[in-house]
């Protein structure tokens, strides 16, 4: 009889010791994951400044708008009217934004090196690095008049901006061609297109200060690699570098690219030609194959995130192209065209801007890319 009373022992103590170090293992992760929470430096990379790009193209889009113009009154009258404090806010708001964000990421340079030179490496981060210098060359653009008043310094901030937008096309472009594990049929991405818009935008910029040599050498650059680009991601390989199913809103910038080039093309010329219509009707072209296509962007809706902000600059270049061409062409179609775009665009934007405000955690604590320090 000893040995079913020292078995029934066994059985009573050991749920009782299990039960008693239960609750001090559970209290050891909490600890952890409250000690290990990442820092919003840690979370802020290069990507969040698409949010910028579309804010400064929202001011650009509302300037154009709201300018006085030599079109047809039925078009003049639907635009003229929108007030011009709004254009003010929202250029204040891009400017405030886009210097958080610039402090942010610089602070993220200097405490987490390691994080950069990552993102640098990273086949969709390092094109994001042209983010930044895109939202103020933009914001360059549509600043109001009493901001520069000597065109000397509208020159001395130009420079400023396009020489590193011009230093990672010489890297960027170099390895594409030169390097073998960083060839463009292995690395092309929807995002590689984030540096042929630098240089659209960039050549958009320099026309503003009258030159048209240096407007014509980036758009020179910018087109050659538009071309290299477009074919590359026509034709990848199934074996090429894929994007994140909550990265496919990226898939827009399809549209922003032909409406920045044919924006720029327009500043060089002095009107909307042929050309410039061509490189419209293209990016119109893309917006519609994207638009009936709404079960490619399922997954990446599920959940709230930055990738969401892809969907807004786009609307807002192929908005600004649309207003171009209507100016030009002067028909009713094409006002009512610009309209409906326009419409699009800032109700997107909208959308977005009050989303982001609701869901700011979620933003900046949830980043889609995650760039390891030990992976350098």
């Amino acid at each position: 009889m000893v040995q079913p009373e020292s078995l029934l022992d066994l059985v009573i103590d050991s749920p009782c010791n299990k039960h008693q170090e239960q609750p001090i293992e559970k209290s050891i992760p909490n600890k952890q994951e409250k000690d290990s929470k990442p820092s919003i430096l840690v979370n802020i990379d290069a990507s969040y400044f698409r949010i910028c790009i579309s804010l400064s193209g929202q001011a650009l889009l509302w300037k154009t708008l709201s300018a006085k113009t030599d079109i047809p009154p039925t078009f003049d009258n639907l635009f003229i009217k929108l007030p011009s404090t709004a254009f003010l806010l929202i250029w204040c708001l891009s400017v405030a934004i886009l210097v958080c964000l610039s402090i942010l990421y610089t602070m993220r340079c200097i405490f987490y090196f390691n994080m950069v030179k990552a993102e640098f490496k990273h086949h969709v981060g390092v094109n994001y690095l042209f983010a930044p210098w895109i939202s103020w060359l933009l914001l360059l653009q549509s600043a109001p008049s009493f901001i520069f008043h000597n065109k000397y310094s509208y020159e001395y901030v130009w420079w400023l901006l396009i020489i590193p937008v011009v230093g990672l096309d010489v890297k960027v472009y170099g390895q594409w061609f030169t390097t073998e594990k960083r060839f463009l049929s292995m690395v092309a991405n929807p995002t590689s297109q984030l540096s042929v818009i630098g240089n659209f935008v960039g050549a958009h910029a320099a026309i503003k200060m009258g030159w048209r040599e240096t407007g014509a050498c980036l758009f020179t650059l910018g087109l050659a690699h538009y071309m290299v680009v477009s074919i590359t991601l026509y034709q990848r390989l199934s074996g090429s570098n894929h994007l994140p199913s909550r990265l496919r809103p990226v898939f827009f910038q399809f549209v922003a690219t032909p409406s920045m080039a044919a924006l720029a093309w327009k500043s060089i010329n002095g009107s909307f030609d042929i050309q410039c219509k061509m490189l419209f009707f293209l990016s119109l072209f893309l917006f519609t194959s994207l638009a009936s296509r709404p079960m490619l962007f399922k997954k990446s809706v599920k959940e709230f995130s930055v990738a969401w902000w892809a969907f807004s600059f786009p609307l807002t270049f192929l908005a600004l192209a649309s207003t171009a061409y209507a100016q030009q062409v002067k028909s009713v179609t094409a006002i009512a065209l610009a309209a409906v775009l326009s419409a699009i665009s800032v109700l997107v934007f909208l959308f977005l801007l009050v989303f982001s405000t609701i869901k700011i955690d979620v933003l900046l604590n949830n980043p889609i890319l995650k760039f390891s320090s030990d992976s350098v």
